[in-house]
């Protein structure tokens, strides 16, 4: 994949609450950059608090790209995002690119390519997630030991997610998911001077952000939010309807909890995902330069904990 040699472009990871938005959109706007949603929720639209995305003011100080663009009747797969993101370096010019998010999967495919794996008709997949549907985590791993042993030999863990796409795949093409992944396509930002920053703000500081965050966003109208997005009818196994917060919020419209306890549902549900995605970072990201935003000298470099 040939690339005009200078082009440069700028990966900023981090768990959720970490401030890459901000660090993105200060560096865009100082350096003539555009900015490329590298989450996997903030591509859909209608979810703007929810998911946190960039208001307005912020849209506007910089140009971004793949934020609110896909209906939430949707689902986008990291395929799409890959296709997407490719038009979008593109079109881009010479100017540099500032991918900014948290999903790990989408920053691999730009460092190192992804397998080559064949799209999933919607239909397979929903068959996948309803044979699985109520098992427990020895039984997904029984299942797909016995569907498709490659793959269960790579599963590190037999989550529904990695279960459901494995069991799609295998439906729809009749070869092991394993198989596809042998073959790597080469990465997007082939060619290019990439930098890579992870931040990692101290535990207790990001914990404290994100429940502040989620009051701000109830305060803010996300519960509007999310009564429009079910009022939409959707299938609520779609990737925008199990959004952090959706559930939770859906809860509260329903009347089975309160406001304070639907908060408490999205904060503790966040700090799990951020941790996740701080043990995803630490074995994938390792070499990459890690920040920590919350201390007085922000631009110091941290040692990967």
């Amino acid at each position: 994949m040939g690339r005009a040699p200078g082009r440069r472009a700028v990966l900023i990871a981090g768990p959720t609450a970490s401030g890459k938005s901000a660090l993105a959109l200060a560096r865009a706007e100082a350096e003539g950059g555009v900015i490329v949603n590298t989450d996997a929720l903030q591509v859909y639209s209608g979810l703007r608090l929810i998911t946190a995305r960039p208001g307005d003011g912020e849209l506007a100080r910089a140009p971004h790209r793949l934020y609110g663009e896909v209906a939430p009747s949707l689902r986008f797969s990291t395929g799409a995002w890959v296709r997407a993101a490719a038009a979008i370096i593109a079109a881009s010019g010479d100017a540099p690119l500032f991918f900014v998010g948290g999903t790990g999967l989408y920053f691999e495919a730009l460092i190192a390519g992804l397998a080559d794996v064949p799209e999933v008709p919607p239909a397979a997949l929903a068959a996948a997630e309803a044979e699985i549907a109520g098992l427990d985590r020895e039984a997904r791993g029984r299942l797909i030991a016995a569907r498709d042993p490659l793959i269960a030999a790579r599963l590190r863990a037999p989550d529904p997610q990695r279960v459901a796409r494995a069991l799609a795949v295998l439906d729809a093409t009749g070869r092991s998911l394993a198989e596809f992944q042998d073959t790597r396509a080469e990465g997007l930002l082939a060619g290019f001077e990439v930098e890579r920053i992870v931040l990692n703000p101290d535990r207790d500081v990001l914990r404290d952000r994100i429940a502040r965050r989620f009051e701000a966003m109830f305060a803010g109208g996300a519960i509007e939010e999310v009564r429009a997005l079910l009022a939409l009818g959707l299938d609520p196994a779609l990737p925008a309807m199990k959004a952090i917060g959706v559930p939770e919020i859906g809860a509260l419209l329903r009347g089975e909890i309160g406001v304070a306890e639907a908060i408490a549902r999205a904060v503790t549900a966040t700090r799990q995902y951020a941790k996740r995605q701080r043990t995803w970072f630490r074995g994938r990201m390792a070499d990459w330069t890690w920040i920590d935003p919350s201390r007085p000298d922000a631009g110091a470099v941290r040692a990967v904990p």
